[in-house]
């Protein structure tokens, strides 16, 4: 006959208290945990959990760490701190942080400003496909940032960035071909083609060159309506700190007005009502 052991756990009563006092710890969160606690707004539980995880090694749980700290979410805001969870993310691969390890160390923030140490660490994200390193390493080289100015190689990145949906990357590209730079010959149809993908998902910037383009029949044959269309759409997207941009956008959309007849006016100022951005 078989025999069965049954194991009974005994729990002293002083544990049980101890355990509905919080004395002992609670049980270590997951990171999905953490991530969840971070997305409903309760930064004070994601930060525990991040911290358990980063310090165990996780690149993913470091680099949320390092935003933490960088943005002052849940802790006050230290950029020292956040700089030392993002590079040993960074070190580990984490394509993120090698972004956002550049973008401090291009804007000065927790290191002095040095602009060869963002170009090696967007390098390092852009490689790995990231598509705001390869706009911020385009812009590196278009301003000759860290790096000898080089516009061909700006294009390259600009491009690659372009090709994932990046709208400020497209919008660079577009002038780039539009302006005509060292290395890079002058396609207004190009050009077009770029700004009117970035235009569509809403950069201001690129709608009022393409605004400007269809004003002056570059690349597209001149068209009034289309060309107030863009301006207008940018007039309104322009920010506050950008008000000088917008006076020279509103000037040229009511010039461009001045050549439409009442009914092509009506039909313009309809098409930018109903206008709504598209996402790549």
């Amino acid at each position: 006959m078989e025999t069965r052991w049954t194991v009974h756990l005994c729990v002293p009563a002083v544990a049980l208290l101890l355990m509905a006092m919080g004395a002992f710890p609670a049980p270590a969160q997951t990171f999905e945990e953490a991530v969840a606690a971070y997305e409903r707004g309760d930064y004070a539980a994601a930060y525990r959990g991040f911290r358990v995880h980063a310090e165990q090694g996780g690149a993913a749980a470091q680099f949320n760490l390092g935003y933490m700290y960088h943005y002052g979410q849940g802790v006050l805001q230290d950029y020292a701190e956040a700089m030392k969870w993002y590079r040993r993310a960074a070190e580990q691969g984490d394509a993120s942080a090698q972004f956002n390890l550049g973008l401090m160390y291009r804007n000065g923030q927790g290191v002095h400003q040095d602009y060869a140490e963002a170009v090696k660490w967007y390098r390092q994200a852009a490689e790995q496909g990231n598509a705001k390193a390869q706009l911020n390493l385009g812009v590196m080289y278009d301003n000759g940032q860290g790096v000898h100015q080089d516009y061909a190689e700006a294009m390259k990145w600009y491009r690659q960035a372009a090709e994932q949906g990046n709208a400020k990357a497209q919008s660079n590209l577009g002038n780039m071909y539009h302006k005509g730079r060292q290395g890079v010959l002058q396609d207004y149809a190009e050009a077009v083609k770029w700004y009117r993908r970035a235009a569509d998902q809403g950069n201001a910037f690129a709608q009022y060159n393409l605004g400007n383009m269809y004003h002056k029949g570059q690349g597209v044959p001149q068209d009034f309506v289309q060309a107030y269309l863009w301006l207008n759409l940018a007039a309104s997207r322009l920010t506050a700190s950008e008000k000088d941009v917008r006076q020279v956008v509103q000037r040229l959309r009511d010039e461009v007005a001045s050549h439409l007849t009442p009914a092509d006016l009506a039909l313009a100022q309809r098409l930018a009502r109903e206008w709504r951005p598209k996402t790549e």
